[in-house]
């Protein structure tokens, strides 16, 4: 389960009511947090040991349509949730990363606009060393209802 950043929400109420322009990011990018951030933005995103977030192309390739996880063509479901179609996976930390609590998505590398974020089912505790993080195909699920 996700939330829609404050941003996307001004944005696509612009877009679709207001008739202003909005350009989707071709690519989003994964980012990994030991604080949970908010609509607003905020929180703690990991930094250091190797972290750096995970850029995925917006694709039907990539995010399953809204009818079923894994589906690759146009959304024609009824719940307004996507899933990312395969694994994400993080560089291997070569330091202590905390206790990862929370994902968002991004539409830049570094910086840029908080789309969507959402609590991790089960936190984690990423030490150096330890594998490379992996969110598993379907496991980031990003709902517009």
């Amino acid at each position: 389960m996700s939330a829609v950043s404050d941003y996307l929400e001004n944005k696509l109420t612009d877009l679709i009511l207001r008739g202003q322009a909005f350009t989707a990011p071709a690519n989003l990018y994964v980012a990994l947090f030991t604080a949970a951030p908010s609509d607003a933005g905020g929180g703690t995103e990991v930094t250091g040991g190797s972290y750096a977030r995970v850029a995925i192309t917006a694709s039907l390739a990539n995010w399953s349509g809204t009818q079923a996880a894994g589906s690759t063509v146009a959304s024609s479901g009824t719940g307004g949730a996507s899933s990312n179609n395969g694994a994400v996976t993080f560089p291997a930390p070569t330091a202590a990363w905390g206790n990862v609590t929370h994902f968002g998505i991004f539409d830049a590398v570094s910086g840029g606009n908080l789309l969507f974020w959402g609590a991790l089912t089960t936190p984690k505790t990423v030490n150096n060393g330890d594998p490379a993080p992996s969110f598993a195909a379907g496991a980031i699920v990003v709902t517009l209802a």
